[in-house]
C-alpha cells in the first residue's frame, strides 16, 4: 500500500513539472511578445483576465482552410502592440 502511494506521489509531482503557465502579455514587453511568438513559430498567450489567444508567425501555421491577419494586442508597454498573425477563416466569395 505504502508503495503504491509512494507511486502516486510520484507521478503527480512529475506531470506537475511538465506543467507550464500560459504567458501573459499585460506581463511582457512588446518586444519580448513578439520575440515569443517568432522563437515559436505558435503560441497561446494571455491577452486579459480569463482571455486567451493562438498567434502565428507566419501562415504555415494555420490550417489549409485558414489565412492571417496581423494581431495587435496590450502588453505591458504598450496599448497595441503588433505582437505577430492570427489565423482565421478563408471566406468564400461568391460571384
Amino acid at each position: 500500500m505504502r508503495s503504491a502511494l509512494l507511486i502516486i506521489a510520484f507521478i503527480i509531482l512529475g506531470s506537475l513539472s511538465f506543467a507550464q503557465a500560459m504567458p501573459n502579455s499585460l506581463a511582457m514587453s512588446c518586444s519580448a511578445a513578439r520575440g515569443l511568438v517568432q522563437q515559436n513559430g505558435a503560441v497561446v498567450i494571455g491577452t486579459g483576465p480569463n482571455l486567451f489567444d493562438r498567434f502565428v508567425s507566419n501562415a504555415g501555421y494555420c490550417e489549409s482552410n485558414q489565412r492571417t491577419e496581423p494581431a495587435w494586442i496590450a502588453t505591458a508597454d504598450q496599448a497595441q502592440c503588433l505582437i505577430g498573425k492570427r489565423c482565421i477563416s478563408r471566406r468564400i466569395k461568391l460571384h
